[in-house]
Formats: C-alpha cells, sequence, structure tokens
C-alpha cells in the first residue's frame, strides 16, 4: 500500500484536474449557448436560399448550371471534411471521421478517384496521416465561423467540378439534435438533385435581369458557400455540446476517484496508528 504522503499527493493532484475540467464544462456551456443561437439565425437565410434554388432547378430557364447537370458517372468524388480544430470533445471528430473514412474506402474499392477539402485542424491531420488526397484545407476558424475564411477552400472544389476534375460533391460533419445527442452525417452537395432541394409547392418561373447565366451562377455559388457555412455552425454546436458532456464526465469521474483515493487514505492512516498503539502496548508489555 503506497504511504499516506504519496496519497495526499494524488488528490491533490485529481482534485486540481477537476478544477480544470469543471472550469472546461462551465466555458463550453457558455459557448455551446451562443453556438446554437449562430446555428439557428443561419436557418431562416438558408431555407430561404434553397426554397430559391429548388424553383430555380425546376423552372423552365435557357441557361441550365452545370451544378443542376447530373452526370450519368461519377469516377471522380469530392469529400469536403468539417471537424473542430481542439479536441477534448468526446468521439465527435472520432465518429465523421470514421463515417468518411467508410465511405472513401468504398468509394476507392470502386475505382473512383477521392478528393478531400478539410475544414479543422483534426480533420486535416487525419487525412494526411491516412494518405487522403487533400486539394484544399482551413484550420484556426475558432469559435465563431466567417465566411471569408470558408469561401477560399469551398470555392477550389467547385472550381474543380465546373473543370470536370469531380464529377460529384460530398460533406460530412456533425449534425446538432440536442445537447446530448450529435450525429456524424454524409450529405451531397452536388449534383444538385431534386431530392436535396426538394419539391417546390408551385410551378414558378423568373424574368432574369440582366441575363440568366449571370443571376444563375451568382445565386447557386451563394447557396453552396451557406449549406457549407450552415454544416460548419452545426459542427460548432455540436462540438461545445460534446466538450461540456466530456468535461462534466471527466469532473465526475475526478469526484469519483478523489473519494476512491480519500478512503485509501483513511485505511493506510487507520493502519499506521493501529501499528504504533500495538508497539506502544508491545513495548510496555515488554518493560
Amino acid at each position: 500500500m503506497p504511504g499516506s504522503k504519496e496519497i495526499r499527493t494524488k488528490i491533490k493532484s485529481v482534485e486540481n484536474t477537476r478544477k480544470i475540467t469543471k472550469a472546461m464544462e462551465m466555458v463550453a456551456a457558455s459557448k455551446m449557448r451562443k453556438a446554437q443561437e449562430r446555428m439557428r439565425a443561419a436557418r431562416p437565410y438558408a431555407e430561404k436560399i434553397r426554397n430559391v434554388a429548388a424553383h430555380l432547378s425546376h423552372a423552365n430557364s435557357e441557361y441550365k448550371h452545370p451544378f443542376l447537370v447530373v452526370h450519368d458517372t461519377a469516377e471522380n468524388i469530392g469529400l469536403i471534411v468539417v471537424t473542430s480544430d481542439k479536441g477534448l470533445c468526446g468521439g465527435l471528430n472520432t465518429n465523421v471521421l470514421r463515417l468518411a473514412l467508410s465511405h472513401m474506402k468504398s468509394w476507392e474499392t470502386e475505382g473512383k478517384n477521392v478528393l478531400v477539402s478539410a475544414v479543422g485542424n483534426k480533420g486535416l491531420g487525419f487525412m494526411t496521416r491516412v494518405g487522403g488526397k487533400v486539394k484544399s484545407h482551413v484550420t484556426g476558424l475558432g469559435d465563431t465561423p466567417h465566411m471569408d475564411k470558408l469561401i477560399g477552400p469551398v470555392k477550389v472544389m467547385l472550381d474543380a467540378y465546373m473543370a470536370g476534375e469531380i464529377d460529384a460533391l460530398y460533406i460530412s460533419y456533425t449534425r446538432f439534435i440536442n445537447t446530448m445527442k450529435q450525429e456524424a452525417v454524409m450529405e451531397q452537395l452536388l449534383p444538385l438533385s431534386g431530392e436535396a432541394l426538394g419539391s417546390p409547392s408551385g410551378q414558378w418561373d423568373y424574368i432574369y435581369e440582366p441575363d440568366a447565366k449571370l443571376i444563375i451562377d451568382e445565386l447557386l455559388v451563394r447557396y453552396m458557400e451557406s449549406l457549407v457555412y450552415h454544416a460548419v455552425a452545426e459542427n460548432i454546436a455540436s462540438e461545445q455540446s460534446a466538450r461540456m458532456v466530456a468535461m462534466k464526465a471527466a469532473s465526475d469521474n475526478a469526484k469519483t476517484v478523489i473519494g476512491e483515493l480519500k478512503l485509501v487514505y483513511n485505511k493506510a492512516r487507520q493502519a499506521a496508528i493501529t501499528k504504533e498503539i500495538s508497539e506502544i502496548v508491545g513495548g510496555a508489555a515488554a518493560v
């Protein structure tokens, strides 16, 4: 059995760790509320531009954008993987990376080429380790995602689609369901199919000014950017929720360990006292 001093040192160490995890839990809870507000604030714009894009895809336009053209075969796949920059958030990144890797292996088995765009430091490091073909990446987004940082890597993938380097574009991220539950999902971004856009309630047509090509090109690029931004906002909200839950579990475990160590310490101290008493009684009896 370790000595009393060693046990006291270990108790002090665990108590200090518990203070850190408790502080991180409170910080994550505060950031989680702000992240949820940003995520909900982005939903009306995302829904409205999705409705416009749905009507646009069904409209009888004289110009058909390449984003709306479905390829017969998809030999080259683009994948945007959204992860966090930091760890200590449970299995959040592990789940989304496992899902992405599973699809990548499936595509490669079918003889397809996969190009990756990594959003977040964890995803970039993982894709580099497994030998993924990273075409673009962005890290250091912080707790508040900004569109100006996301436009670069997203534009690289959109340009690759326009140039014919990839035939389909997917995004993998963690969808926020509630504080206790987050789900890793894989969604198709391009081509914009009816399933992804949904069916409009009525048949609309548009009058384009100055011309259809200019308006549709700009609108669909904005739509794609809004989809990626919304995915990143959902992922950040999921990250803060997962971190809060993970830090609460760590704090609870530390409390349990402290209780067990105190019990061991009391037993060791009682054994030492009993030994001293026995020695005194034995010495007195010998005299």
